[in-house]
C-alpha cells in the first residue's frame, strides 16, 4: 500500500503489528522489540530467567521435532499435546520444571505469532529483544542503555483468526505499551508515532486493573477455559523479571549475562 512508501520511518520510536508489520518498522530500527504476551514472549521470559537458551520457530511441524534433535534441544509442545517429560508453550509448565537440574540448557518454542516474527527478523539487521509484561521494564531500561538516538521498533504479534489473518490482541497491545511506557523515560514524546503513542496509552489506561482485564480479554478467557489459568497470572505479573532475552546467533539469551 503506498502508506507504506511513508510509513513510521521519521519517528525513533515505531508501533506495528504482526509479521508484515514487523517488516515495516525492522527498517533502519536499532531494536525491535517482539511482544507475544500469552503466550510465546512470556514463556521466553520465563526460559531465559533460569537461565535456557531459546530457539525461536516458525513452524508447529515434524521439522521442530529435528531442529531440537540436531541442536540438543527440549522441544516445547502445544498444551493439549503434553505427556511424561515433556514441556509446553505455557509458561507455567516452564516456570514449574528445573530443566537446568535434568541437564536441559536449551529450548526450542515454536509458535506461529511471536516465535515466527522473531525468527523472521533474525536477518534484518536489527537487535531482536522478547517482551513481556514480566520483563517490559527492564528491557526498555536496556534499550535505553544501548539505543542513543538511533530507532526502535516495536511488533505487538497478535493471534491468529481461524481463517489464517491477524488478529490483533489486547494483551500485546498493553505489553508494548508497558515497554513504550519504560522509553518515555529518555525519548520525547514528539519522538513516538502516533501509533506508539497509542499503544504506550493503552496501557497506562488499563494499568491499575491490568491483573484482571488480561484475564477477561479475549486471549485470556480462552486459557482460563481450558485449564490455563495459571498462564494468565504468570503472564500478568508485571515486572517480576529483570531478564532481557537479546537474539543472538539465533537463539534467544540473557543480554546481561
Amino acid at each position: 500500500m503506498t502508506v507504506y512508501a511513508v510509513g513510521q520511518g521519521g519517528y525513533r520510536v515505531r508501533f506495528d503489528w504482526g509479521p508484515v508489520g514487523a517488516d515495516v518498522v525492522a527498517p533502519g530500527a536499532a531494536f525491535v522489540a517482539v511482544v507475544d504476551v500469552l503466550s510465546f514472549t512470556t514463556t521466553l521470559t520465563v526460559a531465559v530467567e533460569q537461565g535456557l537458551s531459546v530457539l525461536p520457530y516458525r513452524w508447529r511441524d515434524d521439522s521442530a521435532v529435528d531442529v531440537a534433535r540436531r541442536h540438543g534441544a527440549m522441544l516445547a509442545v502445544l498444551r493439549n499435546q503434553t505427556g511424561p517429560g515433556q514441556i509446553t508453550l505455557s509458561p507455567e509448565s516452564i516456570l514449574n520444571a528445573n530443566l537446568r537440574a535434568d541437564g536441559i540448557d536449551r529450548l526450542v518454542l515454536p509458535s506461529p505469532n511471536g516465535s515466527a516474527i522473531s525468527a523472521r527478523l533474525a536477518d534484518a539487521g536489527v537487535t531482536v529483544i522478547g517482551v513481556s509484561l514480566r520483563n517490559a521494564a527492564a528491557a526498555a531500561a536496556w534499550v535505553r542503555e544501548r539505543a542513543g538516538d538511533r530507532p526502535v521498533g516495536v511488533v505487538a504479534a497478535g493471534e491468529r483468526w481461524p481463517d489464517g489473518s491477524l488478529r490483533p490482541a489486547v494483551e500485546d497491545l498493553w505489553g508494548a505499551g508497558a515497554f513504550l511506557d519504560g522509553l518515555t523515560k529518555g525519548v520525547g514524546a514528539e519522538d513516538f508515532s502516533p501509533e506508539a503513542g497509542t499503544a504506550l496509552w493503552a496501557y497506562r489506561g488499563v494499568s491499575p486493573g491490568l491483573r484482571d482485564a488480561l484475564g477477561e480479554s479475549v486471549s485470556g478467557r480462552e486459557l482460563r477455559a481450558f485449564g490455563f489459568s495459571g498462564d494468565v497470572a504468570v503472564a500478568s505479573a508485571v515486572g517480576a523479571s529483570d531478564v532481557v532475552p537479546v537474539l543472538t546467533d539465533g537463539w534467544f539469551v540473557d543480554g546481561g549475562s
